[in-house]
């Protein structure tokens, strides 16, 4: 008797079934199957070595068991599939081949809706006819669900609601093929109308490559339009790990400034490149503390190094707001010395 189990991959079992089926079967499945499948299966294909005769077995047994599965579920849904299953193969031996079969199905119908940001679903959906909006809502989960009918047009709302309740057994290929069309209709509005753009991170970038005058200018409007905003923009701008760009002079003038118990906290996490900046514009004696200092402290929390490492960075804007120090910018002329 067979083992229950092998070791291969579902791709590999795939390729394993192409194979041992031939090329013309293999072919007209292909037909069926997206370029992504395909070139996938492909490349297993193209890896396997040597197939025993064992392995073959177990693959031609399984897809058998679970096409047996899926057939009795389309007819009369779980519970009669493990009926009959059941009845032919033994109540272990049932259970896992409905296990196996559901957990492949739940990843399928309208996962690429799952994965889709709700405000972009909405739009996308609220003019799709109210049997083919409730079908989707059908398979998102509750909250995501009713969130996005509570956004529907007024007008369609109890129609998708009452769709969704008398909503019976829906075919496979019924659903492929709305799924496919939905897929197609969804990647095209994504390319053409919903570009992510903008946001904290984007102004952060822009002002990041300013002259130093431009971005003084907008942070000073901005704190009086928008404070927190102003702050936020201000927090994300020179990150800790930038200190390296600034000159050992500029180093040096900071650290007289920096409690020697927050820097031994904000280098906890940093890399070595970081590390040895600050080290090299220290005498050899105060490096050799400043680790000793690090070792000892131990393990520290995450927001511990993160304070240290912001009063850091608020100690260089204050220096480079007063003129003593510079930090080097992209669009800015080089000094000349």
């Amino acid at each position: 008797m067979l083992n229950k189990k092998t070791n291969l991959t579902g791709r590999q079992k795939a390729a394993v079934f192409l194979i041992a089926v031939g090329s013309e079967v293999s072919s007209e499945i292909f037909k069926h199957l997206r370029e992504d499948e395909i070139e996938q299966i492909t490349f297993e294909i193209a890896r396997l070595d040597k197939i025993t005769p064992e392995d073959k077995e177990k693959v031609l047994v399984e897809f058998n068991e679970l096409m047996m599965a899926q057939e009795f579920i389309s007819n009369g849904g779980i519970d009669f599939a493990r009926g009959l299953l059941e009845k032919a193969l033994g109540n272990q031996k049932a259970i896992d081949i409905i296990n196996r079969l559901t957990s492949s199905l739940q990843v399928r119908p309208f996962d690429f809706i799952r994965r889709t940001d709700p405000q972009h679903l909405l739009n996308f959906i609220q003019n799709e006819h109210p049997q083919t909006i409730a079908l989707i809502l059908s398979y998102l989960d509750p909250q995501k669900a009713s969130n996005i009918l509570s956004n529907l047009p007024h007008t369609i709302q109890a129609e998708v609601a009452k769709r969704i309740a008398t909503m019976d057994r829906v075919s496979p290929d019924v659903l492929r093929e709305v799924e496919r069309v939905l897929e197609r209709k969804l990647s095209t509005l994504a390319s053409e109308d919903y570009t992510s753009a903008g946001g904290i991170d984007s102004v952060v970038e822009i002002l990041n490559l300013v002259d130093r005058g431009t971005e003084k200018t907008i942070i000073e409007a901005l704190e009086e339009e928008d404070p927190e905003l102003a702050e936020e923009i201000k927090k994300r701008m020179f990150v800790f790990e930038d200190i390296v760009l600034l000159d050992d002079r500029a180093i040096q003038k900071v650290m007289r400034e920096v409690d020697n118990s927050d820097l031994a906290k904000a280098l906890k996490s940093v890399d070595t490149e970081v590390q040895e900046k600050i080290f090299k514009n220290m005498s050899k004696r105060a490096a050799n503390l400043l680790r000793e200092d690090m070792d000892f402290m131990g393990p520290i929390r995450i927001k511990d190094v993160e304070d240290a490492q912001q009063k850091i960075v608020n100690i260089i804007r204050k220096l480079e707001d007063a003129g003593e120090i510079v930090v080097a910018r992209a669009g800015e002329d080089e000094l000349v010395m």
